[in-house]
């Protein structure tokens, strides 16, 4: 049976109510401009919920407007940038079946005309009011004789039209939901993507939040395979805001948790979710992958990847994206700041006049210039680092297992042992590689000068902790600041180490990168690149995937086939398409010792039975289609 599509204007193919727009036109600088701006928009509102006639809710508008017919000209330059997106994005599907799709508005023709025929959309089939002005061409009103002038006015201009075959109306409001309840449509598809109401979704045979999922539904051509809000989006462990932000307003459909999930919440949680997005206290275990039946993506909205069983994810085809930048400027400023704070020991003497002591006196407290700062793992803390202790007069010796190379002055330590005896503050900023285990111990703070500080922004298991209680109540060291810890709670709450109550002694829990500015930052990172991944298959700076950088799609089908490295594949797959005589535009590919990851571009479309047959290659364990 053939299918009519009847489109709704106003909040449907574009983001506005018209008149709301040409208000801000016609109103200017009026001092009363936001009033009668909200009025118009109230007066909207009652009319298309139906609490008023269409008819009154129209001349109280225009009433309220004191529009000129030049005034059309800007509002519908304005209306040209408020197409909504999503049909922007398929505006082909509205030039291949433009004698399918009519347009059926409370609006007017004057500016509804100008912007559907560039969707091939003819004036012919676009029903809607027109406006009457008088002779010095002020909009005075409407002509009341039209069908769409009078309450419920689109159920009389759809039955008079009498078209064939399957209708279904895509609309917001009232005036569209009513036209099936006539029984004079088939199917009512409630558009959200520009404003939700209560009314029209509660009557809707399908909630559309955007035409892509109008699209699939109907099983027409769009330009994503799998709508956005079909994605399913899990972010646990109070992520910033933005993040949330960021993901919806892409289109998917996103979830947020406040707090971490065990491994048996988030086993019973995953099934169905597409990404998930964690911090440092979730665990990505074997269990969970396996669990996890749609899932493509986890990232990690922290530096630390040590939680995600990578290589398992890698196997089941799951990329992991982390922050490894976006936190830096953080932890180096309370690396200087903890510098500072021993070297004049500070705690201390804090500690003491909070409890009633005054203790003005110079002992053990240093100034910074002149002192040498040992910095143990040059990386991008540790670089960054580098640079702002030597500006404050510090000298710089640095130690890392990799060739690094030195910034401004900074010399480079051909061991551990060389940077412990020279330094008089030692900082580490290694990565969690299980081998750093008390990479600082008895021997090493041994090594160190008498009375040198230790401060540890890294991991936990980096500093045997008992070996620096002991340094620190002998006397050998003269200072430490503690960020991290062997073993760190769930949640928040009680927390006991050997090493509260010392002298000295700066311990903060785990908020070395705990900055607005930097969970915003890793807020935009880690979405970015999930967005890129689910998007257009680009894989850069994923930690347990090849990485492969994607130019964008032209007009062209994408696949994305994810398989295990053994030989044979790519020729299985070009196999495939040739024959379905599937012309290849391009094609990348990228390996690591387990796992290939090849994608395709094609130009024209493709046979279904294509895609059964990539899945079927022997070795696949993802495939995916974009549009």
């Amino acid at each position: 049976m053939s299918r009519k599509f009847v489109f709704d204007f106003d909040s449907t193919l574009t983001q506005v109510e018209a008149l709301d727009v040409l208000a801000e036109i016609t109103l200017g600088d009026r001092e009363d401009r936001g009033a009668i701006i909200r009025e118009i928009q109230e007066i909207t509102n009652l009319g298309i919920d139906g609490d008023i006639s269409f008819t009154e809710s129209l001349e109280r508008r225009i009433r309220l407007l004191g529009a000129h017919r030049k005034d059309l000209k800007p509002l519908i330059a304005q209306l040209r940038k408020k197409i909504s997106r999503s049909i922007a994005a398929n505006k082909e599907f509205f030039e291949t079946y433009a004698e399918d799709i009519y347009v059926i508005s409370a609006g007017f023709k004057e500016f509804i005309v100008p912007i559907v025929s560039e969707y091939n959309i003819p004036a012919e089939r676009v029903y809607a009011n027109t406006f009457e002005c008088d002779a010095d061409g002020n909009i005075v009103g409407f002509d009341k004789e039209n069908y769409l002038a009078a309450h419920n006015g689109k159920i009389d201009c759809l039955r008079a039209l009498n078209l064939e075959g399957e209708v279904q109306v895509i609309g917001d409001g009232y005036s569209d939901y009513v036209m099936r309840e006539a029984g004079i449509a088939h199917k009512f598809f409630a558009y959200t993507e520009n404003v939700h109401r209560d009314k029209a979704t509660r009557h809707a045979d399908h909630v559309a939040p955007n035409l892509d999922e109008f699209l699939f539904v109907n099983d027409l051509p769009r330009n994503l395979s799998y709508p956005k809000n079909r994605i399913k989006i899990l972010l646990l462990e109070n992520v910033h805001p933005a993040a949330f932000e960021n993901l919806t307003e892409d289109g998917f459909s996103v979830e947020l948790v406040k707090h971490s999930l065990s491994e048996d919440e988030l086993v019973e949680k995953i099934r169905g979710v597409h990404v998930l997005g964690i911090r440092s206290k979730t665990q990505v275990t074997q269990r969970v992958l396996d669990a996890a039946n749609k899932l493509m993506v986890v990232g990690a909205f922290c530096i630390g990847t040590t939680q995600i069983d990578l290589d398992y994810a890698r196997q089941k085809g799951v990329v992991v994206f982390n922050a490894p930048y976006s936190n830096t400027r953080s932890v180096v400023e309370l690396a200087v700041g903890e510098i500072i704070m021993l070297m004049r020991s500070i705690f201390p003497r804090s500690t003491e006049i909070h409890s009633g002591q005054w203790n003005k006196t110079a002992a053990n407290a240093r100034e910074i210039r002149g002192k040498n700062l040992g910095i143990v793992g040059y990386g991008n803390i540790g670089k960054q680092l580098s640079v702002l202790a030597e500006a404050m007069g510090m000298r710089v010796y640095y130690y890392d297992v990799d060739e690094q190379l030195a910034l401004g002055n900074a010399v480079k330590c051909d061991s551990l042992e060389d940077l412990l005896n020279v330094s008089d503050v030692v900082t580490l900023h290694v990565d969690d590689n299980p081998a750093n285990r008390n990479f600082i111990g008895e021997r090493e703070i041994g090594q160190m000068r008498h009375g040198a500080c230790l401060i540890n922004l890294s991991r936990g298991f980096v500093v045997d902790i008992p070996a620096l209680v002991e340094g620190l109540k002998s006397g050998k060291l003269g200072g430490a600041a503690i960020d991290v810890y062997p073993e760190e709670p769930a949640s928040n709450g009680p927390y006991l180490t050997e090493l509260a109550g010392l002298d000295n002694v700066i311990l903060t829990p785990h908020i070395g990168g705990s900055t607005e500015e930097a969970q915003r930052n890793i807020a935009d990172f880690v979405p970015n690149k999930i967005m890129e991944y689910i998007n257009s298959g680009s894989t850069v700076d994923a930690v347990n995937f090849p990485n492969i950088r994607l130019p964008k799609q032209q007009k062209a089908h994408r696949f994305l086939h994810i398989h295990k490295n053994v030989p044979g594949i790519m020729a299985h797959i070009n196999q495939v398409l040739a024959s379905y005589d599937m012309n290849i535009t391009g094609q990348y590919l990228s390996t690591d010792p387990d796992v290939g990851y090849v994608i395709t571009d094609l130009d024209k479309d493709y046979n279904k039975a294509a895609i059964k047959a990539l899945k079927n290659i022997e070795h696949t364990i993802k495939f995916r289609v974009l549009y």
